[in-house]
């Protein structure tokens, strides 16, 4: 009997089984449920929304294969295509018109050394969705990259081309929030639940 014991596998506890099953589809992070707050969290996310609407975010998020432009978010010029990577596609790739920094003069190319729109796999399409549809696609790692919501949270407040939308070169709009505003309603919309506006 006392072998026997020995030989038995450790049990998990019903508590950890729960943690280990609820927890392993958010990734890191999670919220409690004492801690979730629905409603700011969806008027948070309502506030990054403008943002995330502004040319300046939407133009390099758009519905079809090419890159959007200007403050209207018309096709882009030349014919540009995302290309699988997201880089361009043949002799047009995106590094070859945008620089490392923002060139001078009206409506020139912004710049960053990293320029390019998300690759063809997952093209995180911001342009025609709605609050809730376009919450939903940045929670779910198939959609989104892989990103877990702390990635997200990282994309948004450190990420150089998202920086970048406010700081877009002479002739451009910059989004209603400042970035420091648009970071806090981002972190805020995920540390109240991630909630799905309608």
């Amino acid at each position: 009997m006392k072998h026997e014991r020995l030989r038995r596998k450790p049990r998990l506890r019903p508590l950890a089984w729960a943690l280990l099953v609820v927890g392993l589809p958010l990734g890191a992070w999670a919220v409690a449920p004492r801690d979730r707050d629905d409603a700011g969290s969806k008027a948070a996310f309502l506030e990054a929304y403008k943002v995330l609407m502004h040319p300046r975010c939407m133009n390099c998020h758009p519905a079809g294969d090419q890159p959007l432009q200007g403050d209207d978010s018309h096709v882009h010029a030349q014919n540009v295509k995302r290309g699988p990577d997201g880089k361009g596609l043949y002799a047009l790739k995106c590094a070859n018109c945008h620089q490392f920094t923002n060139l001078p003069g009206a409506n020139m190319p912004p710049g960053n050394p990293n320029w390019h729109l998300p690759p063809a796999a997952t093209p995180m399409v911001f342009q025609g969705l709605t609050p809730g549809e376009l919450a939903r696609q940045l929670k779910d790692p198939k959609k989104n990259g892989g990103k877990t919501l702390d990635d997200i949270i990282h994309h948004v407040t450190e990420d150089k081309l998202v920086l970048g939308g406010w700081d877009p070169g002479e002739g451009r709009t910059k989004p209603s929030l400042s970035h420091d505003e648009f970071a806090r309603k981002m972190r805020e919309w995920i540390e109240k639940g991630a909630a799905e506006p309608e």
